[in-house]
């Protein structure tokens, strides 16, 4: 099972669209800011350690304009890479200011599967441009219409974190739009109040939970399967992310984070 891209699409579906392009958000984090997690596979009511991810942000300088540059990289822990190799690497560029998309790319190896996909965003002629394949289909272009905000996998997991969850209502719907595998989705997230959950390491966190409608598919049974907790601070980090799958169910555990903007205040003593 391809634990780690399953973890990817959990992190980022979650994310909230709004009408256009906010020209006035308020990032919570920094350059030189590192964001891990463990990913755990449940099969049987046993949950099996089955690989890490880390996200990653730099700022740099894209094409004469200041951007933030997203990285991120997943792996199987060495003790399962006999049985299922996994190594996948996402990259990202986004306007520094309003975290419009520029460029996306994925290089991912899963066993004896690859997939390689690239995104660029042309606001000038409002067309997106791709290129894929992968193991079972050969290198495919494609141009699809740019309408409204369309966010890659890759910027989504930062731009979730731009938002203002205080004022929103328990039940409330928020629309969002991805781009994913060359095809774009309108679905929506709900939220769902404030909780305190004890994360792996035992600490204890206060946290905006949400759910969120998943699109069927070869991952995902479709619903309202997905939950996640981000920290009630001014970080909003993704402390906790469950999903069930077609097969079992897989979760994301933070296990840390370097270089934040702002303290945890979201900690409970």
């Amino acid at each position: 099972m391809n634990f780690l891209i399953k973890l990817y699409f959990i992190l980022t579906f979650i994310i909230f669209n709004q009408a256009g392009v906010s020209q006035n958000l308020s990032i919570p984090f920094v350059s030189g800011e590192k964001v891990s997690y463990d990913v755990f596979y449940n099969w049987h009511f046993v949950w099996v350690k089955a690989g890490k991810v880390e996200f990653n942000v730099k700022k740099e300088v894209f094409e004469g304009r200041p951007v933030f540059h997203f990285t991120s990289n997943g792996r199987s822990v060495t003790t399962y890479d006999w049985i299922y190799k996994v190594r996948e690497q996402f990259e990202s560029i986004a306007d520094s200011k309003t975290l419009a998309p520029l460029s996306y790319s994925r290089n991912s190896h899963e066993g004896d599967y690859f997939a390689r996909e690239k995104i660029n965003f042309d606001y000038k002629n409002l067309i997106i441009n791709t290129e894929t394949e992968n193991s079972n289909k050969p290198l495919t272009l494609s141009t699809l219409d740019l309408k409204g905000f369309v966010l890659d996998v890759q910027t989504a997991v930062y731009y979730a974190r731009t938002l203002d969850f205080s004022g929103m209502y328990v039940g409330e719907k928020i629309p969002f739009r991805m781009i994913i595998d060359g095809e774009i989705f309108d679905l929506y997230g709900k939220f769902l109040g404030v909780e305190i959950i004890e994360n792996y390491d035992g600490q204890f966190y206060r946290c905006h939970k949400f759910s969120a409608l998943l699109v069927k598919g070869t991952i995902f049974s479709g619903g309202e399967n997905l939950f996640v907790w981000f920290t009630d601070d001014k970080n909003k980090i993704p402390i906790l992310v469950e999903a069930r799958i077609l097969v079992g169910s897989v979760k994301a555990v933070f296990t840390g984070a370097k270089n934040l903007a702002f303290p945890l205040t979201s900690l409970v003593n």
